[in-house]
């Protein structure tokens, strides 16, 4: 009971209690640089999760490789994957939500959808255990790719003048209203739409490896470093719950691939078809 009291009276002090240093969750978000170089002036750094990235890149690239190796008209399990999840993306998304003209934007969208996902997925990883998408640096890269993607779509299709005419002019809406319509569409067409792509992104990835990583050290704490028996007898039910999260996790990485996915595809309808 004593030990107990200790640490919650360090709690409600916000210090640490005698004898204990108290983990800190964030370090997994910024861990200590391997190597730093300078290019052109700008400061680089590898680190772990730079390392992370690099090895969902090459399963990625060693997926596609092997899956479309020597195509065979009754697939193998590789090529049966692998058409699946394009065939997915083409007809899913592509095609359903930007149209016939979709279909050219296929092969981006996927390589959108499984680069996202690859990453997504290291947070399960064992010796991985964290998705480089919870870095804001990685989704807001991505974002600005769509930015400038569906931008330069729309400027292709429709003409300069008239594509940023249809991307903030409202036709339903009254005359009287466009002076105050106007602002609100440029700022969220053109300053918060490549913001909140990226946040919604990093958002979920970065809460949901925090979750787990909070879950861990409460199982590892109690159960190694604890003196007090009874929060050892309860060791189990933060590991149970890291478990549950896990799965739970997956679900929210799949998803959070797929959406990232969709909205880009949604962005694109809108500068190919010149709707509002």
């Amino acid at each position: 009971m004593g030990r107990r009291r200790q640490l919650l009276a360090a709690v409600l002090a916000n210090s640490p209690a005698p004898g204990f240093e108290a983990p800190d969750p964030a370090h997994e978000f910024n861990p200590t640089p391997l190597a730093e170089f300078s290019l052109a002036g700008i400061d680089f750094a590898i680190t772990r999760i730079t390392l992370i990235n690099w090895l969902a890149c090459a399963i990625i690239i060693f997926f596609l490789v092997a899956a479309s190796r020597r195509p065979k008209i009754v697939p193998s399990k590789l090529q049966f994957a692998g058409e699946g999840i394009y065939g997915f993306i083409r007809g899913g998304i592509a095609r359903d939500v930007i149209g016939p003209d979709g279909i050219k934007f296929a092969p981006f969208l996927a390589t959108f959808f499984m680069f996202i996902l690859a990453n997504n997925l290291m947070g399960i990883i064992p010796f991985a255990q964290i998705p480089p998408t919870s870095k804001f640096a990685l989704p807001l890269f991505l974002a600005a790719i769509v930015y400038i993607t569906y931008i330069a779509v729309g400027i292709k299709r429709q003409g300069l003048g008239t594509y940023f005419k249809n991307l903030v002019y409202v036709a339903d809406a009254p005359m009287a209203l466009q002076p105050l319509m106007i602002p609100l569409e440029i700022f969220q067409k053109l300053v918060s739409r490549p913001f909140t792509l990226a946040v919604r992104l990093f958002a979920n990835m970065f809460a949901g490896h925090l979750l787990l990583v909070v879950f861990m050290l409460g199982t590892t704490y109690m159960l190694f470093t604890a003196d007090d028996w009874q929060l050892k007898v309860l060791s189990p039910a933060p590991f149970i719950m890291s478990i549950g999260m896990t799965f739970f996790e997956i679900l929210v990485q799949v998803l959070q691939a797929y959406v990232f996915t969709l909205l880009t595809a949604t962005y694109l309808q809108e500068s190919v078809s010149g709707e509002h």
